[in-house]
């Protein structure tokens, strides 16, 4: 008897003819031993009548001789046959043993959970990778039925595909959420197929389910980061021209300020457009950073060291009815990082949690050492082995449900009444801590509070941040600077600010004029103040060219937000310094004083390397 090999693959009808016929043969087997027990009892029953009831003399010995020889071979050919009986039994039973064997390992190593269950909903089987995916042993399934672990919402959307798959006999793709044991939601994508008996109606069910949440967070992150490079790409594309034009309103509102009394009526006026300039620059500041298109210049920072600096602010920021605890471990590793980003990010976390916490509470900032290592990474796939430090914030605050979880870090989405929040705080969180190479994971249960996780890259065998140095300038002096900007407004603006200073001024609109001035004028330029982003030529490509022609000039460069020309993936190359975007009279008078305060005898390259390190 030839049984098929385990090894081949074969469809449903295949194996149908595969069951037949081994049962015609199970059949044939049986008929044989009957047919053969039959021939023995003809043989004997003859053997016994031609001695007893013919009369024949019993010692004949012809007659014994025939009767012997008929009667071993009778014999004979019985044992025959009920060897090959036992033969073919054991091939049967083999065949059987491997295809039960088989059925136990596709059983216990499938991915997918597979079930079957009556048209009634009873479970008849449910295959080991429940136990493994969901946590529920055999004996918890078999005391539920095969809806009760589904979640409410999606109970209808899976009857209704089962009475689809009992009607039809065909099965639709469906989604649904399922309980863990440990409580936790799973998605699954479930098809039916239906088994019918002889009379061609639906009596079971084969049910095979497979574990989709994974691939579900990974489809949100994606979609997330999608919709986070679309504002990234908004923000950046708006944020020079915007920066521009909020230059020239905090501006011109700061030279009114200067001429116009304290007691002056329009003095008010003056002030609320100052203020609400600034209140611009700052929401596009927090876009830039959401968006991981700020400029940063990162130092290797003591994390304790900035917790530290900020507790003051801190404790006035979140009032008397929280109670502030500081856990912070000596022993922690140094970061590179920008400090001010750093500072920024606590200060919204913190906002944040006090804001949860409405009725007062605790909220507790805790620093530590952190490794992350193969398990995190299977657990978020984007994580990278390593070593971190970690900055933890947690508050004793209402919590957030899954749903507000799954959007808390989207720009302007925010559970806060309206004018109360602008829903960029945690999305500039999130942005710093990703464009410093680091994660933030958020831990919350509504009416459990929340739990903020930072992790930022450890930085090893590296010197600590160096001290600040008070900056020692003039405010004005008779150096020359040429101005190349090619917003209009802001380059008056510039100019008349600068010459007020007491600066000799040249004024350009591109790369190219600037380059003409510069061959036009036979005195010294002491330094170039340029935009980065200009028509034509961008501002590293002019003060390159410029450079050569004159070696002692220093370059400050002007500039909104990131970009190639200066900056990669967002960080200061050396020797680069950047007043950004937009800023004050007083900033620019007083990056200008710094830059031209510096030894008359350095270079560009060493004063924008050194004046880099001491700011």
């Amino acid at each position: 008897m030839n049984l098929p090999k385990l090894n081949h693959t074969v469809d449903t009808q295949s194996l149908k003819a595969d069951r037949r016929r081994v049962e015609r043969r199970q059949w044939w087997l049986s008929f044989s031993g009957v047919l053969v027990t039959l021939i023995l009892t003809v043989g004997i029953v003859s053997f016994a009548m031609t001695i007893f009831f013919l009369q024949r003399n019993f010692w004949d010995s012809l007659n014994i001789h025939l009767a012997m020889r008929a009667l071993v071979g009778m014999v004979f050919l019985f044992v025959v046959y009920v060897v090959y009986q036992q033969h073919q039994i054991h091939r049967f039973r083999m065949h059987l043993v491997a295809q039960e064997e088989l059925f136990t390992l596709i059983g216990e190593n499938a991915a997918d959970m597979i079930a079957v269950v009556t048209v009634q909903g009873e479970r008849l089987y449910n295959s080991p990778s429940y136990e493994k995916l969901l946590g529920y042993t055999p004996a918890d399934l078999e005391k539920t039925s095969a809806y009760e672990q589904i979640h409410p919402d999606d109970k209808p959307a899976v009857k209704s595909a089962a009475e689809e798959a009992k009607k039809t006999g065909i099965g639709r793709r469906v989604e649904y959420r399922i309980r863990h044991k440990s409580g936790e939601w799973r998605v699954l994508e479930s098809t039916a197929s239906a088994v019918r008996n002889a009379h061609g109606e639906v009596e079971k069910l084969i049910i095979v389910n497979r574990d989709i949440t994974e691939r579900r967070q990974l489809e949100q992150q994606l979609l997330l980061s999608q919709r986070l490079e679309a504002v990234g790409k908004l923000s950046g594309g708006i944020a020079h021209d915007f920066n521009n034009i909020l230059g020239v309103i905090i501006g011109y509102s700061e030279a009114l300020q200067e001429t116009i009394g304290v007691d002056d009526p329009m003095r008010e006026a003056v002030d609320e457009i100052e203020k609400a300039g600034q209140r611009a620059a700052a929401l596009t500041q927090q876009l830039l950073a959401f968006s991981r298109k700020q400029v940063l210049e990162p130092k290797i920072l003591d994390l304790n060291s900035i917790v530290a600096d900020v507790e003051k602010m801190l404790r006035r920021l979140i009032g008397a009815d929280v109670e502030l605890e500081i856990i912070s471990d000596p022993t922690i590793g140094k970061v590179k990082a920008d400090r001010g980003q750093i500072e920024q990010v606590i200060l919204n976390l913190a906002v944040n949690a006090r804001d949860a916490m409405q009725q007062g509470g605790r909220l507790k900032i805790e620093t530590r050492n952190a490794d992350l290592d193969a398990n995190d990474s299977r657990r978020k796939r984007y994580v990278v082995p390593g070593h971190y430090v970690m900055l933890q914030v947690s508050d004793t605050g209402m919590g957030m449900s899954a749903e507000v979880q799954s959007h808390i870090f989207e720009p302007f989405y925010t559970t806060k009444e309206q004018g109360k929040g602008t829903g960029l705080g945690l999305a500039t969180v999130y942005g710093v801590i990703k464009q410093s190479g680091g994660y933030i994971w958020l831990e919350s249960e509504i009416g459990k509070g929340s739990t903020f996780q930072v992790y930022l890259p450890r930085a090893e065998g590296v010197e600590e941040e160096t001290a600040r140095i008070e900056p020692s300038f003039k405010t004005a002096g008779p150096g020359t600077i040429l101005v190349a900007e090619d917003e209009p407004s802001l380059r008056k603006l510039t100019c008349n600010t600068l010459k007020e200073s007491g600066y000799r001024v040249l004024e350009a609109e591109d790369g190219a004029k600037a380059i003409e001035i510069a061959a036009q004028f036979d005195k010294d330029i002491h330094l170039l103040l340029t935009d980065v982003v200009m028509r034509g030529m961008n501002g590293r490509e002019l003060a390159d060219k410029m450079s050569s022609a004159h070696p002692r000039m220093k370059v400050l460069y002007m500039s909104g937000y990131t970009d190639g020309a200066v900056a990669t993936h967002g960080v200061l190359e050396s020797g680069i310094v950047i007043l950004r975007k937009p800023f004050s009279r007083k900033q620019l008078q007083q990056s200008v004083g710094e830059m031209l305060a510096k030894t008359t005898g350095e270079g560009a390259a060493e004063v924008n390397a050194e004046h880099t390190a001491n700011r």
